[in-house]
């Protein structure tokens, strides 16, 4: 392959998000979108999203040697893709698969002032993603490979996470650390319909980190609990009834499934992390395998650091993005946590998804320099709090 090799690869899902300026309406988005009548709005932003872009291009921004893996197709959307990608480093766009004769993927981000966005969605190329796609020669020097939104990428869910666990059990017997993340998928949809505990009890055998959210966790494990929170509180407040026991619950059982690590991001409560007591696990996580000593049997979870809140686009990629910066310069599970929200908290300052990422060490010299943490917290009944340097950390893994 051309150019250097890269420390991280970062794979799955990409898109093509276009934004029109939609101005607010007295009638709200029902009197707008009325079958024959013209709404005017205003100019259109164009910018990548999803894993590959979201993760990737904030890890490079953080300074991190990252390539990039996502496929699209031979059409418009696909060129402009590459194009943004290439306005950060021509050198990203090189393992980029390009389909021939397939669509793009995209979503039209319809968000008019004061109501929730409505999201439409085209997965296009996504869908097509396979194992094959993934050539040995593209993992070449790397020492982790993150993998992004499966729930939106057809062929990595049907036949139960055939084509995943291929993917995964490849990359993972190349030795390489493997992380994985989600997306929640349309309940309505096949994805939705998925039977999402038999894909991941067979595909995180193969994953030393997982990484995926409270609520896309929940849906997946807990249906009928998920459910219920979603009728008696909503999607916006269903994370303030999470609390010690359910987080555990739900990590005790990824980690039987087969992960070394899980953490659960938590939104505006920060990221909770559980780590297998297993030290031949945790040895087993391969390039970037942590030191057992400081990893093993460990559950923590650190509080957002408080910012103006400007957009959370792309804010839990960008806390994987810390967390995986973390892990690969060996650091310990606290400054790897510390890291994670950091840079998460500096993503939400602005209101795209990666151009409020900083450098690492002006995320470091941040933290250090008394960066005052969120008041919001989860019940955490038996939990007792430490100083990490300054920063609040929550543990709850018998160290005192």
């Amino acid at each position: 392959m051309n150019g250097q090799s890269a420390d991280i690869v970062v794979a799955g899902h990409i898109c093509l998000d276009v934004i029109p300026a939609v101005p607010g309406h007295s009638g709200g988005v029902g009197a707008m979108l009325v079958p024959g009548k013209l709404t005017e709005i205003g100019p259109a932003l164009l910018s990548v999203g999803g894993a590959v872009a979201n993760t990737g291009l904030a890890l490079h921004r953080l300074g991190f040697s990252v390539r990039l893996m996502g496929k699209v197709g031979d059409d418009r959307f696909g060129q402009t893709i590459l194009e943004e990608l290439s306005g950060y480093a021509g050198r990203l766009t090189e393992t980029m698969i390009v389909a021939q004769g397939e669509h793009s993927s995209y979503t039209i981000v319809i968000s008019p002032p004061g109501v929730d966005r409505i999201f439409l969605h085209a997965t296009g190329a996504n869908d097509t993603f396979c194992a094959a796609d993934v050539r040995l020669e593209t993992l070449e020097g790397a020492r982790l490979f993150h993998f992004g939104y499966p729930p939106l990428m057809r062929g990595m869910y049907e036949r139960d996470g055939e084509e995943l666990v291929r993917l995964l059990a490849g990359v993972k017997s190349k030795g390489l650390t493997v992380s994985l993340d989600l997306a929640k998928p349309d309940p309505d949809s096949a994805a939705g319909r998925a039977d999402w505990q038999a894909i991941l009890a067979r595909s995180l055998p193969n994953v030393d980190v997982f990484l995926p959210s409270f609520e896309e966790i929940l849906y997946m494990l807990r249906p009928g609990l998920y459910d219920r929170l979603m009728r008696q509180h909503g999607a916006e407040n269903m994370l303030a009834v999470a609390d010690g026991p359910l987080l555990s619950s739900l990590a005790e059982e990824l980690l039987g499934m087969g992960a070394a690590v899980v953490g659960l991001k938590l939104g505006e409560y920060g990221l909770y992390v559980r780590s297998t007591s297993d030290g031949k696990r945790l040895a087993a996580m391969g390039a970037c395998a942590p030191a057992a000593a400081d990893w093993a049997g460990r559950e923590l979870l650190v509080p957002c650091f408080k910012v103006k809140a400007v957009g959370t686009t792309g804010a839990g990629d960008c806390t994987i993005a810390g967390f995986i910066g973390g892990l690969t310069q060996g650091l310990s599970i606290e400054q790897t946590l510390l890291g994670a929200v950091g840079v998460g908290a500096c993503n939400v300052e602005q209101a795209d998804a990666v151009s409020g990422v900083p450098g690492w060490n002006d995320v470091l010299e941040r933290m250090a320099a008394g960066w005052e943490q969120s008041g919001a917290a989860l019940s955490l009944p038996g939990w007792s709090v430490t100083d990490g340097n300054g920063s609040r950390i929550y543990r709850n893994d018998g160290r005192g």
